[in-house]
């Protein structure tokens, strides 16, 4: 966005940049996604350590959404990059290792260690199919999941290790999933969810994933987070009232095993055609934001 000509703007039309302008709404977390060999660059290794450092300096906790793929990984579409598509499983399996353990020795290297690892963006059916697809092979995404694991925690015990998927109102497509990670032996230590109500449901996607987070950390024994949340930019009013009943939801997860919740993304202002953000059309946060003040 910035090498687009893109500014950001606080209330009072001041321009600030934009992580820095975050921070000051009260926002203390920033999630940044990694691409292997990106066609333009954006989100390759490169470009994310720039953005972390960025981060880094502004004393924000960073977590690196691994998505294992050249471009946009998701419930849809999980492709591997270009450069891994010929390797068998066992290679596949190593890669992620390396890979992983590669740009996060690149990150340290800059002086960032993040918070957070997801290994994979979305996951509901596994990653880099059709190898470590859920549905036809959970072992293969099990073995995968903690490849990136071992990766992690061989850099830094420190960092959690985040299994991300959508729905977090779908308690049935949790447990299918949790389940036969649990069968498979998978090792990591948070449970992440995206939730991306509607206008008119946001109160009943609250009260379901509040059910299905409270069932994730007593069945599983494992802390959860919300690393995806959004509704439309043009009605800031209601993603206000969302958020803050939703961020009370996680508060109250028992234990205080609910982690924090995250917005994607919120800067997107006519970017690209998302509408999800929270900022208005002239670069400045919208009233949603306010959620996260305290």
């Amino acid at each position: 966005m910035e090498a687009s000509g893109y500014k950001f703007y606080n209330s009072t039309g001041t321009q600030q940049e934009g992580m820095q302008l975050l921070q000051s709404l009260g926002i203390n977390s920033i999630r940044l996604r990694v691409w292997v060999n990106p066609s333009d660059g954006w989100c390759g290794t490169k470009d994310l350590i720039t953005k972390a450092t960025r981060a880094k300096a502004l004393g924000l906790r960073i977590m690196i959404d691994f998505h294992y793929s050249d471009t946009w990984a998701e419930p849809g579409h999980q492709t591997k990059p270009a450069a891994w598509t010929s390797f068998d499983f066992p290679t596949l399996s190593n890669t992620v290792y390396s890979y992983t353990q590669s740009v996060l020795d690149s990150l340290e290297t800059h002086g960032v260690v993040p918070s957070w690892v997801q290994v994979g963006n979305e996951t509901d059916n596994g990653m880099l199919w059709p190898d470590a697809q859920a549905s036809t092979n959970m072992a293969n995404f099990a073995t995968l999941v903690s490849s990136g694991y071992r990766a992690v925690k061989a850099l830094h015990d420190s960092i959690k290790v985040i299994v991300h998927i959508s729905n977090g109102w779908n308690n049935c497509l949790f447990r299918w999933m949790f389940d036969g990670l649990a069968t498979n032996n998978a090792q990591y230590d948070i449970i992440g969810m995206s939730l991306y109500p509607s206008v008119s449901n946001w109160a009943s996607y609250n009260d379901s994933c509040l059910a299905n987070m409270k069932d994730m950390v007593s069945r599983y024994n494992k802390p959860v987070m919300i690393c995806e949340v959004g509704m439309p930019a043009d009605q800031p009013a209601v993603c206000q009232s969302f958020l803050t009943d939703l961020i009370h939801k996680v508060k109250a997860v028992p234990g205080g095993n609910g982690l924090g919740v995250f917005y994607w993304e919120p800067e997107a202002y006519n970017w690209q055609g998302y509408g999800l953000g929270a900022f208005d059309n002239s670069g400045k946060p919208t009233t949603a934001l306010n959620a996260f003040h305290n």
